[in-house]
């Protein structure tokens, strides 16, 4: 083996081992660690989930742990988990929650921010995907004390919060947004190009979590799938030059924004058979919005076609959002930066060959 064959080699391994970890701690400040003891009742009741409901009379557990190991063997159902906080701050906040076997619903300050999984009748487990919910700012209180609750179904063998880090994280990487676009739309499976147009009739579709894979939300498919969101924006943005961000999308997709085309990754066709793909789910979507298609005075309607082919499908990861065209050539600066320095190290490779 040559020397520089050698090296490449060590170079990779090293790079994918110590880049992910890097990439971790750069890009998550932890805020708030959730790990210990948190209040727990197994049962059901939704009232559990609001803010003033009194659980003085409840157990406590530790978490991360499976609930068979912290004294309730053999269980399988209903349970919730309660903790309370105290927070300084509300920008860009998410909640890490690990491996939840099977379904859960996580609740803050009384208002469902996250869900994994279907509970039955409509069964569908989840248990593989890891927790990442954003925390919206507008529902957290600074004066006073937050609240998590947290909805488990367990099917079978261990439930709960069984693995994995737990604590709330401020995401460092996140753009500024003029516009968050990040919760609750609207979303169905199947194709049909009607969709797209702005007056279109969306309201019997189901709601889903943007951003987070259609997997972890119950929809065990591959294949052609639409979202579609109504928001109205500060007339204030009027003058400013914007962008919008979709985040990561497994596999292609087209974006369409008051029935105008903005763009698309990858190429789906009307035929499956004919689409291709590859990486382009690591991709970030932006597409730029020309002046004359945003909407200052009423609703706005963004609709993103989607193929996945298999695994993962949907948008899923954030940021999700309207930044400024300041803030996207901001963000391209930072890749071209991280796409020379590996352009760099691959030319010194090569003249150590020489």
């Amino acid at each position: 083996m040559s020397k520089t064959l050698f090296l490449i080699i060590l170079f990779n391994l090293f790079f994918s081992f110590n880049l992910l970890a890097a990439d971790s701690d750069r890009e998550w400040r932890k805020v708030i660690d959730l790990r210990g003891q948190w209040k727990f009742s197994i049962g059901d009741n939704q009232n559990w989930s609001r803010t003033d409901y009194n659980d003085s009379d409840w157990g406590n557990i530790f978490a991360p742990a499976n609930w068979e190991d912290e004294g309730y063997p053999g269980y399988d159902g209903y349970a919730w988990y309660r903790k309370k906080f105290k927070i300084d701050e509300t920008k860009n906040l998410y909640i890490h929650l690990g491996i939840i076997d099977d379904v859960d619903q996580v609740f803050v300050n009384g208002m469902l921010i996250g869900f994994s999984g279907h509970n039955p009748p409509k069964y569908q487990s989840a248990y593989t995907f890891e927790r990442i919910y954003q925390i919206p700012a507008s529902i957290l209180n600074t004066k006073s004390d937050n609240v998590i609750a947290i909805r488990v179904y367990d099917d079978q063998m261990e439930g709960g919060l069984v693995r994995g880090r737990l604590g709330i994280y401020e995401n460092l990487t996140i753009p500024e947004m003029v516009k968050s676009l990040e919760g609750n739309w609207k979303f169905a499976t199947g194709d049909d190009n009607e969709r797209s147009e702005f007056n279109y009739n969306d309201s019997q579709w189901d709601n889903i979590i943007v951003p987070g894979s259609w997997e972890a939300q119950g929809y065990n498919y591959d294949g052609y799938g639409w979202y579609r969101l109504h928001f109205r924006l500060d007339p204030g943005l009027r003058n400013e030059r914007l962008v919008m961000i979709l985040g990561k999308i497994d596999d292609l997709d087209e974006a369409y924004l008051n029935g105008h085309f903005l763009g698309r990754t990858g190429r789906i066709y009307d035929n499956p058979r004919r689409i291709e793909f590859g990486n382009e789910w690591q991709e970030l979507r932006a597409y730029e919005i020309d002046d004359d298609v945003l909407n200052f005075d009423g609703d706005n309607v963004i609709a993103v076609r989607v193929y996945d082919g298999w695994i993962r499908g949907g948008i899923i990861e954030g940021p999700v959002g309207l930044i400024t065209y300041r803030e996207y050539l901001s963000l391209e600066r930072d890749k071209k930066k991280n796409r020379d320095f590996i352009f760099d190290f691959f030319q010194y490779l090569k003249g150590d060959r020489d």
